[in-house]
């Protein structure tokens, strides 16, 4: 599926000022993947964001995307296929109700407003905000905004969903509601942030970027757990791993690993919970009185490993 690929090769660019922000710059993304772009200010980051959607051009190397080599006649064709969300959701709603910020992309690509209608309704119901399709942008919080500024993007079916510090913007509980939104996208995804446990939770891959070049790439468990590495580009661990020294029991890594896995398997646990109990209702409505009691039975077992996740969490301080 060639049209997802991203592909950089020796891509070089410099700002008006002298700053040289992209210096040789070579990667390749494909389809389905979930990449994470770290690296310290001023590495980089959102020039190399820009150039993928074509707000920003090389001035020297070559960008692909999909089948287009990226240039002025080719960037309205590639905004088609890469979505961009910008880092404040400010920046991106801008019309008198949320159904119309959502629509206002299908709509500029042409689309009747009847299927504009409909690609709206699918892309709100997906972020969890079909409810708030007439209320003004202004009055949502800011979780519900980071949200609605998804859906505005996905509404046009991207292939390649581009998020610039997608959490910089949001309290712990929201911060938490677009964890599991990115989770629950299956577009190739890249993310750039300076929140390290966003992007261990949300990508399989990460690279980092120094100087406006690839300084690491590799699976993001692996890059994100390097503390040394970490610190040869100005990075720290993330937060979930940032643990006192053990007594024993294997290398603050793979403890740290385990325990931030832990957190995430607990976290999500009640919400499976609930997922288990809200079928178990539906199945119940339709007749399966044999299924319904089945998934309780699953519901009460799921929220009766709470606390031995508790108990494990503990284990690992």
């Amino acid at each position: 599926m060639s049209h997802h690929i991203v592909e950089f090769q020796d891509v070089h660019f410099r700002y008006p000022d002298g700053t040289a922000a992209l210096n040789g710059i070579s990667l390749k993304i494909t389809h389905g993947e979930s990449v994470g772009i770290v690296g310290a200010n001023g590495s980089g980051k959102s020039t190399f964001l820009m150039h993928i959607n074509g707000y920003l051009l090389p001035q020297s190397g070559t960008i692909t995307i999909g089948d287009s080599l990226l240039d002025k006649k080719t960037r309205q064709e590639v905004r088609k296929k890469v979505g961009l969300i910008f880092q404040n959701p400010d920046d991106q709603l801008f019309m008198p109700t949320v159904f119309d910020d959502v629509a206002f992309g299908p709509l500029n690509l042409g689309l009747s407003p009847e299927r504009a209608g409909e690609s709206v309704r699918n892309a709100l119901e997906t972020v969890g905000c079909l409810a708030l399709k007439d209320k003004p942008p202004h009055h949502l919080s800011g979780g519900q905004k980071s949200a609605v500024a998804i859906a505005s993007v996905i509404a046009m079916q991207p292939d390649i969903l581009v998020m610039d510090e997608p959490a910089s913007h949001l309290d712990p509980k929201s911060r938490r509601a677009l964890i599991n939104l990115l989770r629950h996208f299956h577009h190739t995804k890249i993310i750039a942030s300076h929140d390290l446990d966003l992007i261990m939770d949300t990508c399989k891959r990460c690279i980092i970027i120094k100087g406006g070049k690839v300084a690491a790439d590799g699976l993001a468990e692996d890059i994100l757990s390097d503390k040394q590495m970490l610190e040869e580009n100005n990075l720290e661990l993330p937060l979930s791993l940032q643990k006192r020294d053990l007594p024993s029991g294997g290398t603050m890594d793979e403890i740290g690993k385990l325990h931030h896995l832990l957190g995430h398997w607990a976290e999500h646990n009640a919400e499976h919970a609930k997922t288990y109990v809200d079928w178990s209702q539906k199945a119940d409505a339709l007749g399966k009185k044999e299924l319904a009691s089945v998934l309780k039975k699953i519901a009460d077992e799921t929220l009766a490993m709470d606390s031995l996740f508790k108990k494990a969490l503990e284990l690992c301080r």
